[in-house]
């Protein structure tokens, strides 16, 4: 994260994540070739002391390799280091040390003797087992330690289902950093005893531990620590050793972090199998477990799915390449039956149910549903249960289309709200909380706040824009203590998995309230804060206020979806619908019905299997495979944007260009500015308005010539690289935990060689070739169309609206379509279209009209249409806007069906279920 390569060697820059451990370890080999063959040792010294500090909080290679590297440097044995530091890189490169015996023996070949290291068994059994480090936190002196480990690897048993290994630190300090920077971690034991500060260098640390008022050796209390553990990687088993009264300890409140109590002088074998129990609950996925078992047996079917066990496709000659393509097990686990070890997606009782669960703990979440085609079921379902016709729902404009459509199904009202715009790159960013505050105190002076049943926000945005979930839900519920909060995380799942972005998702922040609400100061913040108010707080002193909300009254409902597919290993259309509701039984019945309207009958087993094992690989690994996803983006960000050629012509935007100064409180730039470390950016995840997604990034191409369309057929056609969005002049590359550093390479690669090639270009084709590219360049970058906001819903759809409110029946405008007598075609560059903006009447939009990019609805059924709208789609240069026939022209609502709308009419027809 930072570029100052001497921060690095402290133990407490924690973006430095497992390619920066890779890069220690290969400038380490580095140094030693060089060494070995006459070079300077003092080199290698420097790399091995300073690898050496955070080599402490990792299993392998562990005390007794490093000891080993150290006294081979001591001695002055060249050739013993470099082949020793060689060995260990390769084996962390290939993770071979979690299989086999070998890599944790000195020498070049392991002769299988070395009881207290690994059991020889290790990487010799018939099945894989999985491997993990469990942090050992003590009291016992540094000398003591590598007998403490022998202990710990004596209880290892062949019977075992899974191996770790143990990490000893003797600090409070170094805890959290092994905790850090250490994925592999998965269960932490915390003995009494401890110490609070580390023997390292760790200034940002301090600064943190202070302001937590951790300042004294008495603060490093057993229950403090787990508690710290707890918040930052919540997913961790915690067990607490003591050896003085345990049943108080475990009768406490505060003891409900930790999930066993053991007293200290007990047989250690109870708390080894408790470990291996603790991971055991983790890895089980309960419908996937199930499903391999159900493919295993010799079934009988005579049910509507021929494609079951195979038969009809291993037998054909005609499409038997399929089953070759795809393998036996898929075929052998499909089946439309919801017995025989299986089980209902509508309504699950068995091991489905137990996966959502599962899912739960895992998101922080009270309950989880599985739904199996795309989160824009998940809106619609959440949508149409919590919404009734007439309600109002505050909503931001450029939400995925599915928000809208969900409002349509409920009848419910939108009250459009407008995100800042990012006119330069032709995209939106996201709502200011001043706007949303503003909504409610406008539709709490016309007196109809009680109809405000729901704020629906997109967090993160597409380009990456995350809110301050936890202050917008605050300041929102101090005017309106029941409000709904539903936040649409489709890119944003993976999370909940960074301790520093979790605060931002929806169930991290409404963890964060429900804590405080509990807390008996929240009560004194709140009353505090009136008494400064006043009885009688002007809208103007509201909006500026950071409102407190009566902890007492707070009704906390919050959801959020997540495009599981988007962001973790599940199957293409795999969402999971997280709920954290106070009120959840009131609206348990029409939930249900919700789930029947949008879910299918006829679910893809393969699809839900993979979202119980999404959950557990992110609950096991899901720490350090997040951290690596945002070290790949760091490396790609600086690889670009500081690459002389490159950088000519790409950039990839920062913090600073993304979000306007008024949202950065904190004063955040970018991850990687001069002197920017974990620490500033935390302070910006805590205090600003907005932040963006270090995994986003928004690459410029425009001032390479390419608009965002050509650029990204470019990249698919030429050079296999596929990315999602793109805008006028850019396209957005995400990283996520399938990306690599090869991954990386690549895409720097193609960079250098388009930009090669525009440099060559325009080297060969004289002033001519220069002239024409800057003309290209500034149409792109500088002559771009305005953003068009959303206007009014037409009088005509408003018939209960507000004076201060924009609210409107749409799903009224949307029906409106459906009477092809009332409604008429005007195309684009219509002359009639100039003379009715002009003159009148309105013209009025008959249904949604969604440009791609920037991906969101210009128009929407019974929007009123304005200049800048048309002006807008006169400038669009994109092929595909859903909603808009070019041969045909915008439709419309005649004036006349319009006229009608205020008189008696038919009902509107209803929707009817899908199948």
């Amino acid at each position: 994260m930072t570029n100052e390569k001497p921060a690095q060697r402290r133990i407490d820059q924690f973006f430095s994540g497992p390619g920066g451990r890779a890069d220690n370890w290969r400038d380490l080999v580095d140094a030693a070739k060089a060494w070995s063959k006459g070079g300077d040792r003092a080199k290698y010294d420097a790399a091995l002391s300073a690898l050496a500090v955070t080599e402490e909080f990792h299993g392998y290679p562990g005390l007794h390799l490093m000891t080993a590297l150290k006294e081979a440097a001591a001695a002055g044995d060249a050739a013993t280091s470099h082949a020793l530091a060689t060995r260990i890189a390769h084996a962390l490169q290939t993770k071979s040390f979690r299989q086999h015996a070998g890599d944790w023996s000195t020498q070049e070949e392991s002769n299988g003797d070395v009881p207290d290291l690994l059991p020889p068994t290790l990487g010799q059994s018939a099945a894989r087992r999985p491997y993990f480090e469990t942090l050992i936190v003590t009291g016992l002196p540094a000398s003591n330690w590598q007998g403490l480990a022998a202990e710990w690897r004596k209880l290892r048993r062949p019977v075992d289902a899974f191996i770790y290994e143990p990490v000893i630190v003797g600090s409070l300090e170094d805890a959290f950093c092994a905790a850090m920077l250490n994925p592999n971690i998965a269960a932490v034991v915390i003995n009494e005893g401890f110490g609070l500060r580390s023997r390292h260098d760790a200034p940002v640390l301090r600064a943190m531990t202070g302001a937590m008022g951790l300042n004294e050796e008495s603060d490093a209390s057993a229950l403090r620590l787990a508690h710290i553990l707890n918040r930052v990687r919540p997913e961790l088993d915690l067990y607490l050793m003591s050896n003085r009264d345990v049943e108080q300890i475990a009768g406490s409140p505060e003891a409900d972090v930790v999930r066993r109590v053991f007293y200290s002088i007990e047989d250690i074998l109870e708390l080894h199998l408790s470990i291996l129990e603790g991971v055991q609950d983790r890895f089980d996925t309960p419908f996937f477990d199930n499903l391999k078992k159900y493919a295993q047996r010799p079934i009988g079917t005579f049910h509507a799915l021929p494609i079951a066990r195979g038969k009809s496709v291993f037998k054909s000659d005609w499409i038997r390449d399929m089953g070759e393509f795809y393998g036996l097990n898929l075929f052998l686990a499909e089946s439309s039956a919801t017995t025989g070890g299986l089980d209902s997606m509508l309504e699950p009782t068995g091991n489905i149910k137990k996966a959502q669960e599962k899912a739960a703990r895992a998101l922080g979440a009270d309950r989880v549903f599985f739904v199996t085609n795309g989160t824009s079921t998940s809106n619609k379902m959440a949508v149409q249960a919590l919404l009734a016709p007439g309600d109002i729902a505050i909503v931001d404009r450029n939400c995925h289309k599915s928000h809208h459509y969900g409002m349509v199904l409920a009848g419910a009202q939108p009250l459009y709200v407008e995100a800042f715009p990012m006119t330069e790159y032709s995209m939106y960013g996201a709502v200011p909380l001043k706007t949303i505050k503003q909504a409610l105190l406008n539709a709490k002076a016309d007196g109809r706040l009680d109809r405000v049943k729901m704020i629906d926000l997109t967090n993160c945005t597409f380009d990456g824009h995350i809110y301050n979930t936890r202050r917008v839900m605050e300041e929102c519920l101090a005017i309106k203590p029941d409000l709904i909060f539903l936040w649409d995380e489709a890119w944003f799942g993976f999370a909940r998995f960074s301790p520093f972005l979790r605060r931002r998702t929806a169930m991290g922040a409404a963890n964060e309230i429900e804590a405080w609400m509990r807390d008996p100061k929240s009560v004194a913040a709140y009353e505090k804060q009136q008494a400064e108010l006043g009885k009688n707080p002007s809208d103007e002193v509201l909006l500026k206020a950071r409102l407190i909300p009566d902890p007492r009254q707070i009704r906390l409902r919050v959801y959020q979806t997540n495009s599981t597919h988007k962001s973790m290993s599940a199957i293409r259309q795999g969402s999971m619908l997280a709920v954290k509701d106070i009120e959840f039984h009131t609206v348990e019945a029409q939930f249900k019905e919700a789930v029947f309207t949008h879910a299918s009958t006829s679910p893809n087993q393969q699809l839900i299997a993979s979202l119980d094992v999404s959950r557990r690989q992110m609950e096991l690994e899901g720490y350090g495979l997040v951290a690596n996803a945002m070290e790949i983006a760091f490396a790609i960000r600086n690889a670009v944007n500081t690459n002389a050629l490159i950088s000519r012509y790409f950039r990839v935007l920062g913090a600073d260009a993304m979000v306007p100064s008024e949202y950065r409180q904190s004063g955040f730039t970018d991850y990687l500015a001069a002197g920017t470390n974990w620490a500033s950016a935390l302070k910006s995840l805590n205090d600003d308005e907005f932040c963006l997604d270090p995994t986003r990034m928004t690459l410029v191409c425009g001032t390479a010539g390419y608009d965002g369309t050509q650029f990204k057929g470019l990249l698919a056609s030429r050079y296999n690289i596929q990315v999602n969005k793109t805008s006028r002049n850019s396209v957005l590359i995400q990283s996520n935990i399938n990306n690599s550093r090869s991954d990386v390479a690549h895409l720097v690669r193609v960079l250098a060689e388009i930009s090669g090639e525009i440099d060559r270009g325009l080297a060969k084709g004289g002033a001519n070739a220069k002239v024409d590219f800057d003309v290209r360049v500034n149409s792109l970058m500088k002559d771009v169309p305005d953003l068009p906001n959303f206007s009014h819903f037409h009088q005509s759809y408003r018939g209960d609206a507000g004076t201060k409110t924009n609210e409107g029946d749409i799903r009224s405008g949307f029906y409106s379509a459906y009477d092809a007598g009332g409604c008429e075609y005007l195309r684009l560059n219509d002359p009639e279209i100039d003379r009715r903006l002009k003159s009148g009447p309105d013209l009025v939009s008959a249904n949604f009209v969604i440009p791609y990019p920037p991906g969101f609805p210009i128009m929407v059924p019974g929007q009123v249409i304005t200049q800048e709208t048309i002006d807008f789609m006169r400038k669009l240069d994109v092929k595909e806007i859903h909603g808009y026939d070019a041969t045909e022209g915008l439709k419309l609502v005649k004036t006349e069906a319009l006229a009608r709308m205020g008189k008696p009419r038919a009902a509107a027809p209803k929707l009817k279920a899908a199948s």
